[in-house]
């Protein structure tokens, strides 16, 4: 009964949000097509098929909405489209296209619903039903929570299919052969005679007719691309440096902006001295921003130098100011009145503690920055009629929103231009850069102004991951991990982010204890509860947002208990998964390492396994100890996304992932010391270094019925696997990140 109260108001809490978000809706409401985007401005003798798809008489093009931040998205995105539209890369360009409603993300609703991925019941589906409705109308456009390949492996296959279809109508209309006779190939339809008509030739003829709706995707047999290895659309430009990122961006007579924005993150500005900074050469103007100031100068290396010029007296944070009271508060929040949600409370595991031999743990993760190589940038350009913006965002209709509640403009008079994004890891779904370019363009109408944050800015203001803190108990009898009961506090992502954006999200945050409550494990005796701590530091979604603090937290406990039993680690994992499809991740990997061999004194190896975003992945990580410290050699990954599209840049993800996970937890920490982030640049929160970077074997399984992605989830069984190979090898458990407070590495 207490297992199903808890459902019971989890789902009520996500029918309270929809109806506090405004939103009240009928079946035909859901089913109404969004406007066709591409339709605005058309040109005569051009065919906008759907909002990805248009070909006029010079070429054809597609429209990839997704935001690519380096993950592959761009191609990806276009070769959904091509694989049913018969055409090559090479015969067609690609765009990001226009924010819109059309393009509102499908797959965000498994992740905002309160039910576990393995969850198939009625219940769940119908939720995740509902909110697909909510997200539909709200037009929620975004790219996150490695989404891009859910929200697109259908609708782009479908909207090539239909540019196809309506192509053969249109070649069957000039040329009098029935649509059933004709083909298609490299970007053309073809005749029974053996000649063809280039989609070019018929792009005329197509936008007079209605797009053929009724079409069948085609068998996986017949797939050109899809499953293939590809060469990523960008992988040239970007290897000769002719990729133009939004810091590239350039347009005619902008000037550059520098801000200076009080480090102590929410903290107000009580006053400043410009004189010095108004006299440095190329400074043209210095105007006050919220909590800061922007300088204008004539190059963007003038403004920063004046912008540090500038003497400033900053009011205190809003937050603790020492880092030790941030770790007390969270300490202190494991109390009823805190209780977020408890999300898992199977068996009996009171009575399982009691009857077995118990063990305790306690595990932190520290406040970590998304640090990302390019540093936040826009150029925008304010007239009284319209707005034109050039930025890299994940969220482009939000982003117009907020930038139109700045200047005064209907958000549809926002014309946001996205750019390539040179790495976000989540930072790129913020808007106070956005806020500050507006605030500054709209202080100086008609001029466009081109604002880079300095390296130490972006740290500065970068919103980190939340720090965590989990306290575990458990219990083995006869050998076997019997019961867990992990208790997570950390403050809420989504009420921090959201709060920003002006948007209150009512209920529990699952993304707490992502990672964690939500392990397809058959643990006969788990409880999990969450715990929100008043809201510290403000946080934002970092790559694998909950899960790569919980997941580290629920795994390690897991191989501490599997430990204590005296169990081997793989072994005891394959035997508490009951998940098929999870259990087959495991026992790939295990296949994939030779686990259970002999190692040489020196060599540990650790296991961990973790579920995000509904990928089941499992890694297995080996080190060898040194003199100097511990070496990370090798590392196996297994994987379980539905289908793979391109087996080459899905292993580029894995791989990218893992050391992501390794860099982090190995090196990096966010601390704060007067209110300020301590670490403001590359040289004190060093990832992982190339000499550092072990060998990683990766492979992809197919046998989950749902299309997932793979951007986020190799990040999360990193640091559990690594900490469980060093106490393999050194008999040293590491409970908190980063791992170099307590061992060297080398």
């Amino acid at each position: 009964m207490g297992k199903l109260k808890t459902i019971a108001r989890r789902t009520f809490l996500i029918g309270s949000a929809a109806i506090a978000g405004g939103v009240a809706f009928g079946t035909y409401m859901v089913r109404k097509p969004h406007d066709n985007p591409l339709e605005e401005g058309l040109v005569g003798g051009t065919a906008a098929f759907n909002p990805w798809v248009m070909v006029d008489r010079d070429k054809v093009t597609l429209i990839a909405p997704h935001a690519d931040k380096g993950q592959g998205v761009n191609s990806a995105q276009a070769a959904l489209i091509a694989e049913e539209l018969d055409i090559e890369f090479g015969q067609f360009e690609v765009g990001f296209g226009v924010p819109s409603a059309a393009y509102w993300n499908t797959a965000m609703a498994d992740e905002g619903v309160p039910f576990m991925s393995t969850n198939e019941s009625f219940s769940a589906d119908t939720m995740r039903s509902v909110m697909g409705g909510v997200l539909k109308l709200m037009g929620m456009q975004g790219t996150g929570g490695s989404t891009t390949i859910p929200d697109s492996f259908d609708k782009l296959r479908r909207a090539g299919a239909v540019a196809r279809e309506t192509l053969k109508l249109a070649a069957s209309k000039k040329t009098g052969i029935p649509v059933k006779k004709l083909k298609t190939a490299n970007g053309a339809v073809q005749l029974p005679d053996g000649s063809e008509l280039k989609y070019t030739q018929l792009a005329t003829i197509a936008a007079e007719i209605d797009p053929v709706e009724d079409v069948v995707l085609r068998d996986p047999a017949q797939w050109r691309m899809i499953g293939r290895p590809m060469q990523r659309l960008d992988i040239v430009a970007k290897s000769t440096g002719t990729l133009e990122y939004g810091i590239d961006v350039a347009v005619e007579d902008m000037v550059h902006a520098a801000v200076k924005i009080n480090p102590r993150q929410g903290g107000k500005l009580k006053g400043y001295d410009a004189k010095a900074a108004e006299m440095m050469r190329g400074v043209q103007k210095i105007v006050p921003i919220t909590n800061g100031v922007a300088v204008i100068a004539d190059n963007t290396w003038r403004a920063f130098q004046a912008a540090e010029a500038i003497d400033f007296d900053w009011d205190s944070a809003p937050y603790p100011a020492q880092q030790d009271n941030h770790w007390k508060e969270i300490a202190n929040s494991f109390v009823d009145e805190r209780l977020d949600a408890e999300w898992r409370n199977d068996g009996d595991v009171e009575a399982t503690l009691t009857a077995g031999r118990a063990l305790s743990a306690e595990y932190r993760a520290p406040y970590v920055a998304h640090q990302p190589l390019e540093p936040l940038n826009a150029v925008i350009k304010v007239n009284d009629d319209r707005v034109d913006l050039w930025t890299g965002h994940q969220l482009q209709r939000m982003a117009q929103q907020i930038v139109a509640a700045i200047t005064g403009h209907e958000p549809e008079r926002v014309h946001l231009h996205n750019q390539f994004i040179g790495g976000s890891f989540g930072h790129r779904l913020e808007f106070e850069y956005l806020k500050q370019a507006a605030e500054i363009a709209n202080q100086m109408r008609g001029m466009p102004v081109k604002l880079t944050y300095s390296r130490e800015e972006d740290f500065a203001h970068d919103f980190p991951r939340p720090i965590a803190m989990a306290r575990g108990a458990g219990a083995v009898i006869d050998g076997r991990v019997a019961g867990i009961d992990l208790q997570i506090a950390s403050p809420s992502v989504i009420g921090s982010q959201m709060g920003r954006a002006g948007i209150s999200v009512p209920g529990a945050d699952a993304q707490i204890a992502a990672g964690a409550w939500n392990n397809p494990y058959s643990l006969a005796n788990y409880r999990m509860r969450a715990y929100r701590v008043p809201e510290l530091a403000p946080v934002s979604s970092w790559r694998s947002v909950g899960a790569s603090a919980a997941g580290f937290f629920f795994d390690s406990f897991l191989d501490e208990l599997i430990h204590e039993a005296g169990a081997d680690p793989m072994e005891e994992r394959i035997r508490l998964m009951e998940h098929a499809v999870s259990r087959k991740v495991l026992e790939a990997v295990a296949e994939m390492s030779g686990w259970g061999g002999t190692l040489p004194s020196n060599k540990g190896r650790g296991v961990a396994f973790v579920e995000s975003f509904g990928v089941p992945i499992a890694e297995v990580v080996e080190v060898v100890s040194t003199e100097n410290g511990i070496r990370v050699d090798k590392v196996w990954v297994a994987c379980d996304v539905g289908r793979i599209v391109d087996p080459v840049n899905f292993e580029n993800l894995v791989q990218g992932g893992v050391i992501f996970g390794l860099g982090h937890a190995i090196n990096c920490e966010i601390i704060y010391s007067d209110g300020m982030a301590e670490q403001t640049n590359f040289d004190s929160f060093e990832a992982m270094r190339l000499y550092q970077c072990p060998e990683i074997e990766v492979r992809g399984l197919e046998n989950a019925g749902k299309i997932r992605g793979i951007g986020e989830p190799p990040v999360p069984p990193a640091a559990p696997a690594l900490a469980n190979a060093i106490f393999a090898v050194t008999g040293k458990r590491i409970r908190e990140m980063p791992f170099n407070k307590y061992i060297d590495f080398v």
